[in-house]
């Protein structure tokens, strides 16, 4: 049998895969050793030195990177900012419903309290800390506005006895210059109140004396996820996935099905032609010519592709003649075998799921609310099992609500709100049927107030 390639439909190729070498993951980060690097930079008339955030200070800007990579941190990620979100933030009356008071709709409306807290909501997800900036009024008797600082941006003063008393905020990507660095005073970590009242000469400080007014208007507001050993900058759980090599094996296998997909192109029939079938046809038409011969013998190669691969030939038949050798053996003329491709492409899926599912672990979401165990036999949970599954993920979410609540709880005290406004984060809690609808809203302030009544239905 003659190997004739031409017979080979064009595009179709056998190629071995490449693989690219690939970097670790874990990498990015510091080495375990407790040491703190730092830079200094001279904004204005003054030195600051801050602590950098990771070994090259771009650390955020990676972990952004990696994340918005891979498929199932990045939805993961958004789910967990979803589930904190709740129902957002609510500034409500004494009687539950949102505050009619106009001085509090004027200051919510003016600061975009939906998308602020969203914010917040992404970077306490992404790094386990948020920066605030509260905005007094010119006399300093109100908080008039509050902004959101991307946690990415923000770097800490190294701590001077014990305290960090600064926030710089910048693109540090793009080694920013003096100019376009912004030096925020930070309030003090566990009282920003108190802090607060100090520095505008309210409040006496530790040594029992009124301080002289500062003409300083916007202050810095930082919530933190405790983490331990970590001083400055929280390291997430979630960063566990980086290390623990199972983000790189989700790639790999990735970049593995993505590289014989390109450089492999499956071959679903091989035609076997005799020798002798090409020039047994030219003698029936009797054709001598040779150049006339050999544009036959291609108009019959291109008759057999178009006959295997046109799909108007479905059922039709093609007769082809063989012989009998000597030997009592059969030499056909022309054979088509059907090649396989059943099992084409499903290599790794086993282990691409058990990737799937262990960065689903590493961020807290249980892979069926995400959807990372799609399929049959993929053990999909019922439907019962998912409301549980969504209504414990909300009750977790009550530990970053507290820390958030933070800076609104300065905001409502310093204006003098704190007997007309209570700060409430609703939450969505799934129904049964027999509750005549798919969800309803239930307030933190509800659980408290009727524990008894709550406590099965939503946390348990």
């Amino acid at each position: 049998m003659n190997e004739d390639f031409s017979l080979v439909p064009a595009g179709m190729f056998f190629s071995s895969a490449a693989f690219s070498t690939q970097e670790d993951s874990a990498d990015v980060f510091d080495e375990d050793d407790g040491t703190i690097n730092t830079q200094t930079i001279k904004v204005g008339y003054r030195n600051y030195q801050y602590v950098c955030f990771g070994a090259d200070n771009e650390l955020p800007y990676h972990i952004v990177g990696k994340v918005k990579r891979n498929l199932v941190m990045s939805q993961n990620k958004h789910f967990n900012v979803l589930t904190c979100y709740g129902q957002g933030i609510r500034y409500n009356g004494k009687d539950g419903l949102p505050s009619s008071d106009k001085e509090v709709v004027r200051f919510l409306t003016s600061n975009s309290m939906p998308e602020y807290f969203l914010e917040q909501c992404t970077d306490i997800k992404y790094f386990y800390f948020t920066v605030s900036v509260i905005i007094l009024s010119r006399d300093g008797k109100k908080i008039v506005k509050i902004r959101h600082k991307d946690a990415c941006h923000c770097r800490f003063e190294k701590a001077s006895n014990g305290v960090i008393r600064h926030v710089l905020y910048a693109n540090w990507r793009n080694n920013p210059s003096p100019s376009q660095v912004e030096v925020l005073p930070l309030l003090d970590e566990k009282d920003p109140l108190g802090d607060l009242l100090v520095r505008l000469g309210k409040e006496p400080d530790e040594t029992g004396k009124l301080r002289k007014p500062t003409e300083e208007r916007k202050f810095a507001i930082v919530c933190k996820f405790p983490v331990p050993g970590c001083r400055y900058y929280p390291e997430p759980y979630y960063w566990s996935a980086f290390r623990d090599s199972w983000y790189d094996i989700y790639e790999l296998i990735g970049n593995a099905k993505k590289s014989k997909l390109k450089n492999h192109s499956s071959v679903k029939y091989q035609v076997e032609v005799h020798r002798d079938y090409w020039m047994n046809i030219c003698d029936e038409e009797n054709i001598v010519d040779p150049i006339k011969r050999k544009e036959r013998i291609n108009k019959e190669k291109e008759n057999i592709k178009n006959f295997v691969l046109g799909i108007s030939n479905s059922g039709k038949t093609w007769i082809t003649g063989y012989y009998i050798d000597p030997n009592g053996r059969e030499n056909r003329m022309v054979r088509i075998n059907v090649i396989d491709t059943k099992t084409e492409g499903g290599d790794w899926n086993d282990d691409i799921q058990e990737a799937a599912n262990s960065l689903c672990y590493s961020d807290n979401t249980h892979p069926n609310l995400a959807g990372a165990a799609p399929g049959k036999g993929q053990s999909n949970n019922s439907g019962s099992d998912k409301r549980e599954l969504f209504t414990l993920k909300q009750s977790l979410e009550k530990a970053y609500h507290d820390m958030m609540m933070k800076p609104h709880n300065v905001v409502i005290q310093y204006n003098g709100w704190a007997d007309k406004v209570v700060v409430d984060i609703p939450m969505i809690t799934l129904t049964t049927l027999d509750k005549h609808a798919d969800a309803q809203q239930v307030s933190t302030s509800d659980i408290q107030n009727s524990k008894d009544e709550y406590d099965y239905d939503i946390i348990n």
